[in-house]
């Protein structure tokens, strides 16, 4: 039997009409769902305002009864909602408190003037504020400490940092015991809290000591260039801080072969606990490191090169590719080391030679280490109307520890001879000279106030509760990476030998 055959045109009207019933069904479903997700962000939104009034509220009261200001808005608005477990938070409950927690610290950005560390700067920060959420208060934990934030020096982090129960401690009247072990007269401060008084830290509720009957008991033990065991056994549970102070690159320094002896250190290095730098430069606003200069800083001057040194037995060969820098471009060099004499007791004479007759200077380091980089270029470059020519720390070193296209290291050149010769395009072009220049103005060096650091990171007791420790310290400070006899452009990892030499 033959089945009966379909035209053409009933088989396209079949094939129209379940399309068209599975658009519709599809559509259906589409409306239910967003009728379901309009209700859910209804809910959202309502509580969310019902929240920024809440909060508006608090900050009105805040503003009319300036006494309650000792505490912050934002820990009394991190109570509005109830301690809640992160894997039991539903959805809306979870935006509303993320909402709260973004408006409670906008209402703690500082205002625009200038910090407290900077010259003339009145801002003083508020006690850190707590979170309800445990992620949260990971995520906005302080950074502090190197393992928090490897990538930056956090000194303006520990500037501003004030614990969140702080006026509490204050009222307590307890103090944190800082023990200097190789005696006050290494620091050139008076025992008590003088120092931090002074200082006017926003954390000041340390004292310092040189009772080493207190080394069982101080909350910090300081080293300043030489570890001394102190022969007291350490309970594993303490939280006393053991650190050690280095101002000199490794090779002048101690050699530390104790296993976890020390859990913080002070030194230059950007990775150590309380960073020591020689200068320590910060912008006014980060998004403005360059301004147009009104002052040519070429005009007048009729020389090329000049530098002051006194030692000329440096282990990084400054003084071979400053003689070798000569055979292309003028290079007069001053002291011990050169031709032309300059007394240091007339310093100031001298950099007026320096600001008046020459377009350049080497700042040459006596070390290339990790982040060394001294008041050779800080003070007797920068602080000049001269663009300074670096060797010594690591080109990436100079990048995040001078300003924006403020100098110019050896190792962007393949030799000297590459050097000079750029050095001759700067000394011909006015403004490409000049565009070393703009940094001036967007910023200042500031006081890093190292014992209100000290003091402020001291009463971070969340890291206390977790000491580290330096298995080997010897290792960090100079193992392979830190040091260099050689260009950094030809460096490979290698432990250099250390041994005692003059300095500049």
């Amino acid at each position: 039997m033959r089945r009966p055959k379909i035209s053409l045109k009933k088989y396209f009207y079949f094939t129209l009409i379940c399309a068209l019933l599975l658009i519709f069904v599809f559509n259906l479903k589409e409306s239910e769902l967003w009728k379901m997700r309009s209700s859910r962000s209804s809910q959202i939104s309502t509580q969310q305002q019902q929240h920024h009034q809440h909060l508006h509220q608090l900050q009105s009261m805040d503003e009319d009864h300036p006494v309650a200001t000792s505490s912050t808005p934002a820990p009394v608005a991190a109570t509005l909602l109830p301690e809640v477990a992160d894997n039991l938070v539903e959805e809306p409950e979870q935006a509303a408190l993320e909402e709260e927690e973004m408006e409670a610290d906008r209402l703690q950005e500082p205002p625009v003037e200038k910090a407290w560390f900077f010259k003339n700067g009145e801002y003083y920060p508020k006690p850190a504020r707590t979170y309800s959420n445990r992620k949260a208060r990971k995520r906005h934990a302080p950074r502090l400490l190197p393992h928090q934030d490897p990538y930056s020096d956090r000194i303006v982090n520990q500037l501003m940092y004030v614990p969140h129960n702080y006026e509490e401690i204050k009222s307590s009247g307890k103090l944190k015991t800082i023990l200097l072990y190789n005696g006050l007269g290494p620091w050139n401060v008076k025992k008590g809290r003088d120092v931090f008084l002074k200082a006017k830290c926003p954390v000041d509720t340390c004292e310092l000591t040189a009772n080493r009957d207190l080394a069982s008991s101080a909350d910090m033990i300081l080293y300043k260039d030489h570890y001394i065991p102190t022969g007291i056994r350490r309970p594993n549970n303490s939280k006393q801080v053991s650190m050690l102070y280095y101002l000199e690159c490794p090779y002048h320094t101690q050699n530390v072969k104790v296993p976890d002896a020390i859990n913080w250190t002070a030194t230059y290095r950007r990775d150590s606990t309380i960073v020591a730098p020689y200068e320590k430069w910060q912008y006014y606003d980060t998004k403005v490191q360059q301004l147009e200069q009104d002052v040519n800083y070429s005009v007048n001057k009729t020389k090329k090169v000049a530098w002051f040194v006194s030692n000329c037995g440096a282990r990084n060969g400054r003084l071979q590719y400053a003689h070798e820098l000569q055979k292309h471009i003028e290079v007069d060099i001053y002291g011990a080391c050169g031709n032309f004499k300059c007394s240091r007791s007339t310093a100031d004479k001298c950099f007026e030679i320096l600001d008046n007759d020459y377009k350049f200077y080497l700042a040459f380091e006596n070390s290339n280490c990790k982040d060394y980089i001294t008041e050779k270029f800080f003070v007797n470059a920068l602080n000049r109307r001269v663009l300074p020519i670096v060797m010594g720390a690591r080109p990436e070193d100079y990048e995040v520890s001078a300003p924006r296209r403020s100098y110019i290291h050896v190792d962007e050149f393949a030799s000297p001879k590459e050097l000079a010769e750029y050095l001759h395009i700067l000394d011909a072009d006015d403004e490409l000279y000049n565009s070393y220049f703009k940094w001036k103005g967007t910023g200042e060096f500031v006081n890093t106030y190292y014992w209100c650091r000290v003091c402020a990171t001291l009463h971070n007791e969340e890291q206390l509760r977790k000491p580290r420790w330096y298995t080997d310290l010897n290792d960090w400070w100079r193992g392979p990476g830190v040091c260099t006899t050689r260009s950094w452009r030809n460096f490979k990892a290698r432990k250099d030998v250390i041994s005692d030499s003059s300095d500049d």
